[in-house]
């Protein structure tokens, strides 16, 4: 209870800060997390390494909700988020000692999250949205440090090529479906060899062995109902007294999947997907139309090859027309790393793509695919703000430094809890230099003379140990990315300090359906973030 429930609830949430602390920046170290089954995941992706973790204290999964939105609106900056929010509790917690009201620091960081954001904005700087040079900048320090080093920039490329090919117009803005673009993985050859397919990669093969692999200059129906003669809707029972019957009946089945078939013939298809079943008579009879058929595919994948060849899916095969095709240069069956996949490319300016990763092993194909996630989620979120802010802790400094001078311009306790917001920002390159190696102390003493006295993207390479023009390095981060970080660690942070007692509750749900009356002791109020 109390102050002894606030000291715990901030302990909770800074050793989940301390355990990702060492992943942050381009010389951050790996985490190995193995679950109870022996799976082994290595990677220093902070939202990767929150969701495998098994924590059960209400406070620490607050700031594991942290990394979630980040993550979710994002998809980079975790570890800068949960770092930053961990060093709050930490400034808070010094202020607690000093007898400064936990609702005065709250107070105090409102005002200065609120006023960081105003900074960042007049910092921030507007990029050409075709500058691909630039993109490729923002994708590259995203994979920085996540094991994509070596093929950083073949990937950056990849990733900026993607997000340009699914970017779409909406209400007069850019908007960016990250759904849009698909990440096949397949062990073997080297990153190098990862591309970007201009359609649909679908993990499937042909389900018969006589159709053609390869059909140029594709016409594509998209089925959505089985291939296969239907039951009947209600239990019905066939008697059959003779063998002509019998006969009569098996033609019949034959007859209604012939006329599927020459449906799907008359109306020009030379491939379809189909998303339930095809009769191994139905099978025959497209082979020997020379249609390339495949079944079972995914119901995202084929909403991603309508959007990829304009196709519309048909839900009965006697609508189908042929406006309802889609089109593609290419549909072809290829045998990569020992399986089949069958590859629609060369579409006409699809808004569904694929891209398909090498690499040699399945833990290195993985930490590629969490870095390519990465630099897609921030190339998407430039696009669709248009700003960018220098990385390598020049914008943290830079809000460090002014909300110092914001600060002065409060009276009272409010002015301690400001300050306090300031120098946590300064976790962000002191860190960056602790995992490199170098002396946090000189170097912050430096970068802090260097942003007074050469303005605002000065940041610190931790390859070099010394502070540099972030932009001139190409070191760029988009504005979201830090609005987002401060915005949750600060909210987070606050809705910790505001937890007084932790108190055993019988069943929330319940309390929650009593109404009012329930439980008159809890106040409504009573323990917010057990329920996460």
């Amino acid at each position: 209870m109390g102050r002894d429930a606030q000291r715990m609830n901030i302990l909770a949430g800074r050793i989940v800060a301390e355990t990702i602390k060492t992943t942050l920046g381009p010389r951050g170290m790996d985490k190995m997390l193995v679950d109870s089954m022996g799976d082994v995941v290595i990677t220093n992706d902070g939202a990767t390494i929150l969701k495998e973790m098994d924590i059960a204290h209400p406070a620490a999964k607050m700031i594991v909700e942290v990394a979630k939105t980040q993550d979710d609106e994002v998809g980079d900056g975790t570890t800068t988020a949960v770092v930053i929010a961990g060093e709050l509790l930490k400034k808070a917690e010094e202020l607690l000692e000093q007898n400064v009201h936990s609702t005065v620091i709250a107070s105090g960081y409102k005002i200065a999250a609120e006023e960081a954001q105003n900074i960042m904005e007049n910092i921030a700087t507007n990029i050409d949205l075709d500058d691909e040079q630039m993109l490729t900048k923002v994708a590259n320090t995203a994979m920085t440090g996540k094991g994509a080093e070596k093929a950083q920039d073949t990937l950056g490329k990849l990733a900026v090529a993607a997000v340009k090919q699914v970017v779409e117009k909406v209400n007069g803005n850019w908007e960016v479906d990250l759904d849009n673009i698909k990440i096949e993985k397949k062990i073997g050859g080297s990153v190098e060899d990862s591309t970007l397919i201009n359609g649909i990669i679908v993990d499937k093969e042909r389900v018969h062995s006589g159709m053609p692999e390869r059909v140029k200059d594709a016409r594509i129906a998209l089925v959505a109902t089985a291939m296969e003669v239907k039951e009947t809707e209600t239990d019905a029972e066939i008697r059959i007294s003779d063998p002509d019957m019998l006969q009569k009946f098996i033609e019949q089945e034959e007859t209604m999947l012939q006329r599927m078939v020459e449906k799907i013939k008359s109306v020009g298809a030379n491939v379809v997907f189909c998303q339930k079943g095809i009769d191994d008579l139905a099978q025959h009879y497209l082979a020997k139309e020379g249609i390339l058929a495949v079944r079972r595919v995914k119901k995202s994948d084929m909403k991603a090859l309508a959007r990829a060849t304009n196709a519309r899916v048909a839900t009965k095969i006697e609508d189908l027309s042929e406006s309802d095709l889609g089109k593609a240069g290419i549909v072809e069956e290829r045998r990569i790393a020992g399986d089949e996949m069958i590859f629609v490319e060369d579409c006409e300016d699809p808004k569904s793509v694929s891209l398909l990763l090498r690499g040699g092993t399945e833990h290195f194909i993985d930490s590629v695919e969490r870095a390519l996630d990465d630099a897609i989620g921030v190339v998407a979120s430039v696009i669709e703000d248009g700003t960018v802010v220098a990385g390598g802790g020049a914008i943290d400094m830079e809000i460090a430094r002014r909300l110092g001078e914001v600060a002065d311009r409060y009276s009272g306790r409010e002015q301690l809890a400001i300050k306090a917001f300031a120098d946590s920002l300064e976790i962000i390159p002191r860190t960056l230099a602790e995992n490199a190696g170098l002396d946090p102390i000189d170097l912050l003493v430096n970068l802090r003379s260097r942003h007074e006295s050469d303005g605002t993207n000065i940041g610190l390479d931790v390859f070099e140990g010394k502070p540099v023009d972030m932009f001139e390095e190409g070191i760029l981060e988009p504005l979201r990315i830090k609005e987002q970080a401060v915005k949750s660690a600060s909210e987070a942070a606050i809705m910790i300090l505001r937890i007084d007692d932790v108190i055993a509750a019988s069943d929330l749900g319940k309390g929650a359906a009593m109404g009012g009356g329930g439980m008159p002791d809890m106040g409504g109020g009573g323990m917010p973030g057990m329920g996460m």
